[in-house]
């Protein structure tokens, strides 16, 4: 059968509340922000003219109708994100420091993405697409972590590559430990995995990254490990079954112009699938990896240079200028 969607994301769904300045009372003020990692991604990647399709559930409430909104504006199939009438959509807040990162207080507790059910799954969306994305806020409860388990069995079942990008939020688990065994869980389908510098010291105990990455591939078979190294820029250990290990690195684009991170490591993963799609899993080479992290990289700078993500991601035209600047 041929796979008329490119990629379909499960997911959380939710409005980043970004701080934006003070009021004449000096009160802050929040900017809210359509967000949420999984759409972040399929934003990035409809800018390369993908066909990209969401899962996932909002509140039938202001935010929840604004954000179905942004997803069809921006050109996100909703067919299958879902309505409820009985819990609110999720809010992160979100403080940004003078260097750009972040901090993250949510409201969710529970929040609609947390009451996904695996019955809800459209099962015929996943036997369409060639690439299935996922992260671990849906693994945190037990509703949501059958709806993403199903979900992952099914585009296993049906040849889809699969991309994971654990995004830790620590605040949303019960625990460490727990966080941990789903990270692990979601490993054991993952084709590539996106992780950052700080998740891999955190996971594997190992402060040197390539040591990290081959303790996860010594428990699971990934051929495709992306390191995100923030200012420093990111990392590609590839190596498909077989083949001798193929690592690159190269450099951020510091900019300046940089305002806060919300949304750069999922630009930048967006960029990484779109290399997926375009040569899949098993015939990249160092030339193309490298031509890979440096779009990836100028795509992630670009977008610390905004506020928000979903509705904000980068022209292709102005990822390539950077990204040709070398």
């Amino acid at each position: 059968m041929e796979k008329k969607i490119d990629v379909v994301a499960l997911g959380e769904l939710l409005i980043d509340m970004t701080n934006n300045g003070v009021s004449e009372n000096n009160n802050d003020l929040f900017e809210a922000n359509p967000g949420g990692a999984p759409c972040n991604v399929l934003a990035m990647l409809k800018r390369f003219g993908h066909e990209v399709n969401f899962i996932g559930k909002v509140g039938d409430d202001i935010f929840g109708r604004k954000l179905k909104a942004t997803l069809e504006e921006v050109g996100i199939g909703t067919e299958n994100l879902l309505m409820d009438k009985d819990v609110r959509t999720t809010l992160a807040f979100v403080e940004t420091f003078p260097d750009g990162d972040r901090d993250f207080s949510f409201y969710r507790n529970p929040g609609a993405d947390m009451m996904l059910r695996k019955d809800e799954v459209d099962t015929e969306l996943i036997k369409n697409t060639k690439v299935f994305h996922f992260g671990t806020l849906s693994m945190t409860h037990e509703l949501p972590r059958e709806a993403t388990i199903f979900a992952l069995e099914e585009a296993k079942k049906n040849g889809a590559i699969i991309t994971f990008d654990p995004n830790l939020r620590e605040p949303l688990w019960n625990s460490l430990d727990e966080a941990k065994e789903q990270i692990l869980c979601g490993m054991k389908y993952a084709d590539y995995l996106k992780i950052s510098d700080n998740e891999i010291q955190w996971l594997t105990g190992e402060q040197d990254y390539t040591a990290g990455v081959h303790k996860i591939r010594e428990q699971f078979n990934i051929p495709l490990i992306t390191v995100s190294l923030g200012k420093e820029g990111s990392r590609a250990y590839y190596q498909p079954e077989g083949k001798d290990e193929i690592i690159v690195e190269v450099d951020s684009f510091l900019s300046p112009e940089t305002i806060e991170t919300t949304g750069a490591g999922d630009t930048f993963c967006g960029c990484i699938i779109h290399y997926l799609l375009e040569y899949g899993i098993y015939e990249l080479d160092e030339n193309k990896l490298k031509e890979m992290l440096t779009v990836a990289n100028a795509a992630a700078s670009l977008i610390t240079r905004v506020k928000g993500a979903l509705r904000v991601m980068p022209s292709l035209d102005k990822v390539n200028e950077l990204a040709k600047s070398r």
